[in-house]
């Protein structure tokens, strides 16, 4: 093997590349290297705590859901308690509204049977008076009288 200039010039050459390439070359290359390694290390502990966050979003979403389905449930049955309530207050109206309809027609029927009463009583007396009338203006002859007093009964009868 022989040493000449070639190649103690290409031994130079070869350091200076390798001397720029480890000046200029490598530290950017290797801060790149750094730096996509850092980004891509930042975004594991992103996605790792994007889970956790998830994890916890999810455990948050079913307690809302659950406290939202027991007030919804609450919900429902003070509902079903005013609706029942409803029942029985228009039970009551409806019952006390009966009673009062009850009444009313009691009394109607009553002042009805006292108009009745006073119309029967004003027939009665009118035949009276013309039971009388008719006796006063006729012979007094007991079978004539029979006869109009039959007459008169017929009427009422």
């Amino acid at each position: 093997m022989s040493i000449n200039a070639t190649l103690i010039g290409q031994m130079i050459t070869f350091a200076l590349l390798v001397w720029f390439t480890m000046k200029y070359v490598w530290p950017p290359l290797f801060d790149s290297l750094e730096e996509r390694k850092k980004k891509i290390a930042d975004g594991l502990a992103a996605a790792e705590k994007g889970q956790e966050e998830m994890q916890l979003a999810e455990k948050k979403a079913k307690s809302v859901l659950k406290e939202a389905k027991e007030q919804s449930s609450e919900i429902v049955n003070l509902a079903q308690k005013r609706a029942n309530e409803i029942v029985e207050e228009s039970k009551e109206i409806a019952k006390k509204e009966g009673e009062r309809m009850i009444q009313a027609a009691q009394a109607q029927i009553e002042q009805e049977m006292q108009q009745a009463k006073e119309g029967l009583r004003q027939e009665v007396a009118a035949l009276a008076v013309s039971v009388a009338e008719q006796i006063l203006n006729a012979e007094v002859d007991k079978a004539k009288h029979q006869d109009i007093i039959s007459k008169v009964s017929n009427q009422l009868g």
